[in-house]
């Protein structure tokens, strides 16, 4: 969501904000702001936008020189969008900057008392309680002050901070939300996102919850908000600036439909245990009869990550026949769930630092629970925090709508499934049909792209529709549901999707020529019934666009997909649906990377 950027060192500040910004753009905001200072000029100069990053740049006079400076993108939660609720907030003198991710639960008690004090506030936000209590505390150090605020603080945030009578540091704190650091020569980075840095360095520290760190030019220190010193090691992040180009597409998205059979190749490399028919899995942790004792599987995620799972849950059921399910991690954490020891709880999240997730994981650890971590970012919080897991390997995926690290998900889930399977009682020979069934996946993904410019031509007659539904039976229920959700993320056109048996149950009521129907249909052994299904919608006059591997005589239009095992059959079939999203809202106009109200990485509640 928000996006922060900061820098000390001796190069002219304001441009490598705003390039940092417009890397986070894909995280979803509506404002943006910078603020800059250096040891040889006096007091801070802050220039707030609201509106995209170029917005803020064109407000940003020539005059504008720091060698150290904090910059944000807001998404709001406290105030509308607007210059005066934009970040970062100042003190009334001008002397303390913040810039803040996250939610102050008490904000509003705390904002009471400021103002009884006869504090008068600016804007709207909860982050602007912050900025009074660090310029009122009393304490001699920055980093004093900053503590000491934390200390009356209830929720959650990353933040950065800067002091007028302090101008060769930054001081930054984490707490539930993302705060990365990054190491240069003789200058420091910190943003919420490595994206933000890989321009710079690749030598990068990740803070855990109740750390804070102080920047400056030639070094760093970490210590926990209670002053004790901690040892941070600087890793190696993989992702290298060209990652984030767009490579020739016009938009990131097409770019990353079109990475997918290169992704899925990186997930499934050096996996592979041919002479066993099995996968290596060495992050699990989890040996051969530890698995053996897993009497369950619950899979939390949010959104596609929780669509993933309930593609992931289904292939732990039929290849290791252990009972599997998946839930939204969001409403998991709420309903005081019963946390069995036999059961195996995998938390899935792209940024690894989803917020109902991660709460999620953080609450299963506190009552004894094995977690596992399904995420694409290498040293995230859950990654962090789980007793092992799987990494991805999607590389950086830009556009606010996931698509390639959506389909590395799945496959992901099939190696853990046979994994699963491998160590129970899936055959040798059922093992090497599933990875032979894997190392298809790639071709049949590229022979899918081959394809699109006919995706593309429906895509513009179903720019058309103000509703769609999409229907899929078992395996092809999943992919109804991620199906509907981009074309809605992307395109905003209203679409439900709905088990293809439940048609007769209420659905058949909303059927009519202006209602398209997408019908998942897979050759397998409900093929029949999802027929049947089909048959009850052309019966009133219903227009079917079904995905299947043969051409469908019930449907008005089919897109054919490559046959592969029945279980991996799901991953292949949401593919050119991704397209069809694409190409709609591509028609229709639609800010493609960047939709409407949303944020790529949500890490508030």
């Amino acid at each position: 969501m928000c996006g922060i950027v900061g820098y000390i060192g001796k190069r002219d500040v304001a441009p490598l904000l705003l390039e940092g910004l417009q890397r986070l753009e894909y995280r979803g905001y509506d404002s943006a702001g910078i603020v800059v200072t250096s040891p040889k000029t006096s007091g801070l100069k802050m220039v707030k936008a609201k509106g995209r990053v170029r917005d803020l740049e064109a407000k940003v006079p020539a005059r504008f020189k720091g060698t150290t400076g904090i910059a944000h993108t807001r998404w709001a939660t406290h105030g509308a969008p607007s210059d005066v609720n934009a970040h970062p907030h100042l003190d009334a003198e001008g002397k303390v900057a913040v810039v803040h991710n996250g939610i102050i639960d008490n904000a509003s008690d705390l904002r009471r008392k400021l103002e009884a004090d006869g504090v008068e506030f600016l804007s709207e936000t909860d982050t602007e309680v912050l900025v009074h209590l660090i310029a009122r505390s009393q304490a001699g150090k920055l980093e004093d002050k900053v503590r000491e605020t934390l200390r009356l603080i209830e929720g959650t945030y990353g933040i950065a901070v800067m002091h007028a009578d302090f101008p060769d540091r930054i001081v930054v704190a984490r707490n539930g939300s993302p705060v990365v650091l990054g190491i240069g020569e003789k200058e420091m980075f910190v943003a919420s996102d490595i994206a933000a840095l890989v321009t710079h360095t690749r030598q990068i520290v990740t803070l855990d919850d109740g750390e804070m760190a102080t920047l400056k030019a030639d070094d760093f220190r970490t210590y926990t908000t209670e002053g004790t010193r901690t040892t941070a090691e600087p890793t190696t992040v993989e992702w290298e600036a060209a990652s984030y180009d767009m490579g020739g597409h016009d938009t990131y998205m097409h770019k990353e439909i079109h990475e997918q059979a290169d992704a899925v190749d990186r997930v499934l490399r050096g996996r592979i245990d041919d002479r066993f028919s099995t996968v290596h899995l060495g992050g699990l942790n989890l040996d051969a009869r530890e698995a053996r004792r897993i009497r369950r599987v619950k899979i939390l995620g949010c959104g596609t990550s929780y669509h993933a799972g309930m593609i992931g849950a289904q292939m732990i059921e039929e290849l290791a026949r252990i009972p599997a399910d998946a839930e939204p991690a969001s409403e998991f954490r709420y309903r005081n769930a019963v946390v069995d020891p036999d059961t195996l709880y995998v938390a899935v999240s792209q940024s690894g630092e989803t917020y109902d997730v991660l709460a999620a994981v953080q609450e299963l650890k506190r009552k004894g629970a094995r977690v596992l971590g399904v995420v694409n970012v290498v040293g995230s919080a859950i990654a962090r925090e789980a007793d092992g897991g799987i990494y991805v390997h999607a590389g950086p995926e830009v556009c606010v709508v996931s698509t390639k690290c959506f389909t590395n998900t799945t496959v992901a889930f099939a190696l853990l499934a046979l994994h699963l399977g491998r160590t129970r009682d899936l055959s040798v020979r059922d093992g090497k049909r599933i990875i032979e069934g894997l190392r298809k996946l790639p071709a049949q993904i590229a022979e899918i792209m081959e394809h699109e410019e006919d995706v593309k031509k429906l895509a513009l007659q179903f720019a058309e529709a103000r509703s769609m539904l999409f229907i899929g039976r078992v395996r092809g229920y999943p992919v109804a549901r991620e199906a509907s959700l981009k074309l809605k993320e992307v395109s905003y056109i209203h679409a439900e999707a709905y088990p293809a048996s439940e048609l007769k149950h209420g659905p058949l009521a909303l059927i009519e020529p202006a209602l398209p129907t997408v019908a998942i249909v897979p050759d397998d052994d409900l093929l029949e019934k999802n027929r049947a299904a089909m048959e009850e919608i052309k019966a009133r006059s219903g227009r079917i666009l079904a995905v299947a591997h043969q051409h469908e005589e019930k449907a008005d239009d089919t897109i054919v997909v490559p046959k592969n095992e029945d279980e991996l059959d799901p991953i292949l079939m949401g593919i050119p649906l991704q397209l069809l999203a694409y190409h709609t809202a591509l028609a229709l106009g639609r800010d493609i990377d960047k939709p409407r109200n949303l944020a790529k990485s949500v890490t508030v509640e």
